[in-house]
């Protein structure tokens, strides 16, 4: 039995450059339909869970035909329309200037980061804007430096998450070997946390949950969830990865990529389960 599966979208369930029926390659694929129907058909709840903006993961849900969400990484939980703030002590503010993003930006906290890191972070233009809360850079960057770093400059509620390889990039970071996604988020914004939340709300047995997913933070799911799955092309973007799946006992690395990978787990957990 499979009660939920918690999947990233870009670079997991979805193709390159965001395409919903393209496999690794560019070509033409079916399995991000496919997954859809399994859970479908099984019982199963698929349930989004991304760095997306809220407007585009309510979307993405509603083509998927599911009422609950999770957007930027994990700071909001929205359960069939109710929003559930992952963020305190940071919460939304009345009038302006009272969004999470703006209080992180009126604190200085996204300036630093850019400051010190020149040629090295950037903001994730144009996908940066319009923003409840996290800041979305693009670049690289050892993440838990700079949370230390933040956390010397007085932002220690804070944290830069790594979310996963990204193709975009400026100039200014041509000469970087690769390119990721970063999240500046209240330390307790995590899709960990936003997952386990859901699955209490749902009354969802954990250990009939899977999570997918081809980041450093989509691996923190497994110890919300009975199986995490790492797509092959997370292994492939970030092979230093493999020590942190080795501290979680309950992760596994899809053979599969992309949406071919979702596929591969959420069928391999039906049948052993007899889902």
């Amino acid at each position: 039995m499979l009660d939920a599966v918690y999947v990233d979208l870009d670079g997991t369930l979805l193709g390159p450059g965001g395409a919903l029926f393209r496999d690794a390659e560019g070509g033409f694929s079916p399995l991000a339909g496919r997954v859809v129907e399994a859970c479908v058909r099984s019982g199963a709840e698929l349930v989004v869970m991304t760095g997306r903006r809220k407007a585009q993961a309510m979307e993405d849900a509603r083509l998927l035909g599911q009422t609950s969400y999770v957007f930027e990484a994990g700071a909001c939980v929205v359960l069939d329309g109710e929003e559930h703030w992952m963020t305190a002590p940071l919460l939304p503010r009345p009038g302006a200037r009272g969004s999470i993003h703006d209080q992180i930006e009126d604190a200085g906290a996204a300036q630093l980061l850019l400051d010190t890191y020149p040629g090295r972070l950037e903001y994730h233009d144009p996908w940066h804007v319009g923003r409840e809360v996290s800041h979305l850079f693009r670049g690289l960057v050892d993440a838990q430096e700079a949370t230390a770093l933040l956390a010397e400059h007085g932002h220690d509620g804070l944290r830069l998450l790594d979310n996963g390889g990204v193709h975009r990039r400026s100039e200014a970071l041509a000469g970087l070997e690769q390119v990721r996604a970063y999240h500046l988020v209240p330390k307790g914004a995590s899709k960990a946390a936003a997952v386990a939340f859901h699955a209490r709300a749902r009354g969802h047995d954990p250990a009939r949950c899977i999570a997918v997913g081809d980041s450093r933070e989509d691996l923190q799911c497994a110890r919300s969830v009975g199986t995490f799955w790492l797509v092959a092309n997370g292994l492939a973007k970030d092979p230093s990865i493999r020590e942190a799946l080795a501290a979680q006992p309950n992760a596994r690395v899809a053979e599969g990529a992309h949406a071919a990978g979702v596929y591969e787990a959420v069928v391999e957990t039906l049948a052993t389960r007899g889902g």
